[in-house]
C-alpha cells in the first residue's frame, strides 16, 4: 500500500492520501484522544506522542501536531495508517454524530439554503483539496458562522480564506451577507 502525503497551508497539518474512500458521507473531525474512541484509526493516531488533531475526508486523513516535528511523527502515522487500512478494521465503531445544530430564523431560510449550496458546490471542495472542510452553523444579522475543521482550524491563512474568498464570494451573490466569522 502506498500512502501519498501533501503539506497543507497550516505548517501544523499533514495531508494523507491512502489512495482509497477513508469515510463516506460528512467529514468527521476527532480534537481529542476522547472523541477519537468512535474511530480505532483515530484512537491508534492519538496515541502517537505529539498528535493534536485528526480530521477524516473523503479520500483523505489529515492529521495536526502540536509540537511541529514532522520528521519524527510523520513516519508514525503512515505505519498507523498502512496497519489500519492493512487489517480492514472499520473506520468508525460508533454511529456518526449530527454535525453540530445549526442557527437561523426561518424566515432567512432561502438565503441559508443559497449559503449552504455556494459552500457545498464553490468552496468545500477547494478546502478539502488542502485537506480541511467548512460547514454551516448560522446566520444572523447579515453574519454568517462557519465552522473550520481539519487542515483550517489554525491554519494561518484561515483569516485570509474567510474574508477574502468565502466572505467576498457570499456577498457577491448574496448582498444581505454582511460578513463571515469562524466559530468553534
Amino acid at each position: 500500500m502506498f500512502i501519498q502525503t501533501e503539506s497543507t497551508p497550516n505548517p501544523a497539518t499533514l495531508k494523507f492520501l491512502p489512495g482509497r474512500v477513508v469515510l463516506e458521507g460528512n467529514p468527521r473531525e476527532f480534537l481529542t484522544a476522547e472523541e477519537a474512541a468512535a474511530s480505532p484509526l483515530a484512537a491508534a493516531l492519538y496515541e502517537i506522542p505529539g498528535v493534536a488533531g485528526v480530521f477524516f475526508g473523503a479520500d483523505f486523513i489529515t492529521v495536526t501536531t502540536r509540537t511541529g516535528d514532522w520528521a519524527h511523527l510523520k513516519p508514525a502515522v503512515l505505519g498507523v495508517i498502512m496497519e489500519h487500512f492493512m487489517s480492514g478494521a472499520p473506520i468508525l465503531t460508533t454511529a456518526e454524530v449530527a454535525a453540530g445544530d445549526e442557527d437561523f430564523d426561518p424566515a432567512d431560510a432561502e438565503t441559508v439554503s443559497s449559503i449552504k449550496e455556494l459552500l457545498d458546490t464553490r468552496v468545500r471542495p477547494a478546502v478539502a483539496a488542502d485537506g480541511g472542510d467548512i460547514t454551516f452553523r448560522a446566520y444572523k444579522d447579515g453574519i454568517v458562522y462557519l465552522n473550520m475543521r481539519g487542515a483550517c482550524a489554525g491554519c494561518p491563512s484561515s483569516t485570509a480564506t474567510l474574508r477574502n474568498g468565502i466572505q467576498n464570494l457570499l456577498r457577491h451573490f448574496l448582498p444581505d451577507v454582511r460578513e463571515v466569522r469562524a466559530v468553534a
